[in-house]
């Protein structure tokens, strides 16, 4: 038996396993996994710090932006507190900016144009003449803010027809709504999320091996392994243990998540209530398997490719017409997910390369779960057929990197001369 097909299977099984032990330790126990791992932390925080800066910038510039009413001091206090009024409805961020009274001069018409012109602040509309037929002068792109003065115009016009006494009182009382389960709109974000996070987290981990394969090409690791054990071994062991950081990467940055969320104030808490997937509790188990799905399509595919390579240069190359084609995946499967029940989303749902996505969006986006069981099938189909091809590149590109031909079906390659 220990010359047979089991024992040749059993001897594989050892070798890969190998391998993917020395490559999980070899990348995790560095202090450069550290900085990966915290990745996403840093990203986040140059984010931050590059929105406060935008926001400081557009805060600048929207301090000096404003409307502008040419009238005399009556008609003044009148939009004043027709202004105070109105602009209560508007959230701080979402109203209109700031009015300025200005007395009128003896020509108000090139009054209003030369205030387009002044430094000290910046209008976006300009009202003046009489309030029962005022001009406005606006810029093109500021229609709303010349229709808000026209509607304090009117509102002035009717205070002063009507009296100051309100004829309406309203009694207004806030509930928290209790929803029994999720809306369509909470699980179209959640549909948006799970197909955004699946994206960064495939082409982040998988792309890894890029790196890792550079590295060994680098220092001719590779080719010690491959005079050691089988380059299939090689490949699978590179290839499980690279998905084995990847689970890790997902366990932690998950852990974090999900106690961050239970922290959350009580009105950020309220504010994402309403964002969840369709299938409930069955959604981690399937946002994992489809996280599997496309890390082993793209990790086969990244390593395959980064075989054929032997620079740093050539791999990155190379790796960058799949990161286009995985840019492409994405905005299908983010189509499939605003637009669930069209032909697109089948077209997404269906195509190997953007299955794991698309489902995953459905899964946010759809209560049943027997389509899972048919796509983890047929997407396993894939994986497997794209890891036996990402093999045989695997093999010709260590062992034949200067070949002139390569034939997918052809003679076994045979092992590289020990001197």
């Amino acid at each position: 038996m220990s010359n047979g097909r089991p024992g040749n299977f059993r001897r594989l099984v050892r070798q890969t396993m190998t391998v993917a032990r020395r490559d999980f330790i070899a990348t995790v126990f560095t202090p450069t996994f550290l900085l990966f791992l915290l990745a996403p932390l840093i990203m986040v925080a140059f984010g931050a710090v590059g929105g406060m800066g935008a926001a400081t910038m557009a805060g600048s510039s929207a301090e000096k932006t404003r409307i502008v009413a040419l009238v005399t001091p009556t008609d003044g206090a009148a939009l004043t507190a027709a202004d105070k009024e109105l602009r209560d409805m508007f959230r701080r961020r979402e109203g209109p900016p700031v009015l300025d009274i200005v007395a009128p001069a003896a020509d108000p018409a090139a009054q209003a144009r030369a205030l387009f012109q002044a430094k000290d602040r910046n209008p976006t509309a300009v009202l003046y003449g009489p309030l029962d037929r005022p001009t406005i002068v606006h810029a093109r792109v500021s229609v709303r803010h010349a229709d808000y003065l026209a509607r304090l115009a009117e509102g002035v016009l009717r205070d002063r027809a009507g009296g100051p006494q309100r004829l309406s009182v309203a009694t207004k009382t806030a509930i928290d709504p209790v929803r029994t389960g999720t809306s369509a709109r909470g699980e179209n974000q959640a549909a948006f999320f799970t197909v955004f996070g699946l994206f960064i987290l495939t082409l982040m981990l998988a792309g890894q091996a890029v790196g890792t394969m550079a590295e060994e090409r680098s220092n001719k690791v590779i080719e010690i392994l491959a005079a050691a054990v089988p380059l299939e071994s090689v490949f699978l062991g590179k290839l499980i243990g690279m998905f084995g950081v990847a689970i890790l990467f997902v366990a932690f940055w998950g852990t974090i998540v999900v106690n961050v969320g239970q922290l959350l104030p009580p009105t950020f808490a309220r504010a994402f209530a309403d964002v969840g997937p369709a299938t409930g509790a069955a959604f981690p188990l399937l946002f994992f398997a489809y996280f599997t799905m496309a890390y082993l399509l793209l990790g086969a595919v990244f390593l395959g490719i980064g075989a054929q390579a032997s620079t740093p240069r050539e791999i990155q190359m190379l790796s960058l017409p799949i990161t286009i084609f995985q840019v492409a995946m994405f905005g299908l499967s983010q189509v499939a997910a605003s637009q669930p029940d069209t032909t697109l989303a089948r077209i997404a749902e269906i195509f190997p390369f953007s299955s794991p996505f698309a489902m995953a969006a459905r899964a946010a986006n759809k209560p049943e779960l027997w389509p899972h069981v048919l796509a983890l099938g047929w997407q396993l189909l894939w994986v497997a057929a794209t890891i036996w091809i990402g093999a045989r590149l695997f093999r010709r590109g260590v062992l034949q990197s200067g070949s002139p031909k390569f034939r997918l079906w052809g003679k076994r390659d045979t092992a590289p001369a020990r001197g």
